[in-house]
């Protein structure tokens, strides 16, 4: 019985911090390359930080895939792709400060060209203030060699 309350409590908690991620806030940058040479780009640098990449989410295909069959009426994006992957170090860092900076791994970094335009653009998550500025940072660096 004591309980009872504990775990909305906890589940509210953990909640929060999604719900912050879901104000569609991100940090962008237009490359001036096409989306095949800015994806390789962003490849390579990731890479290149000595990182492996754990999973790349090809959004556009999947939402062009599934459009008719959730009646979707446009397409969205010429291409969209997410880059997931993790840094033990800054992970480490950032999650002994707060176990529940849990909720922004795996790391993401995504490319994209909406339907319709030239304009390619790399982004990723802002992150919350304070200790996970170590991750905007380290997105921030991967993204500013991706696009020399």
């Amino acid at each position: 019985m004591r309980f009872r309350f504990a775990i909305p409590v906890l589940v509210l908690g953990l909640l929060q911090p999604l719900a912050a991620m879901a104000g569609n806030e991100a940090v962008t940058h237009v490359s001036p390359a096409d989306f095949e040479d800015t994806a390789f780009a962003v490849e390579s640098a990731i890479t290149d930080h000595g990182l492996r990449i754990e999973a790349v989410n090809h959004v556009g295909d999947m939402l062009e895939r599934t459009k008719e069959d959730v009646g979707g009426e446009k397409t969205i994006f010429a291409h969209a792709d997410i880059y997931n992957f993790c840094s033990a170090k800054v992970s480490r860092s950032v999650m002994e400060a707060d176990p529940l900076n849990l909720v922004h791994c795996p790391y993401r970094i995504f490319v994209m060209q909406v339907h319709g335009s030239e304009e390619v653009i790399i982004g990723y998550p802002k992150m919350p203030e304070g200790k996970m500025q170590e991750v905007e940072e380290l997105l921030e660096s991967i993204v500013k060699a991706a696009l020399e």
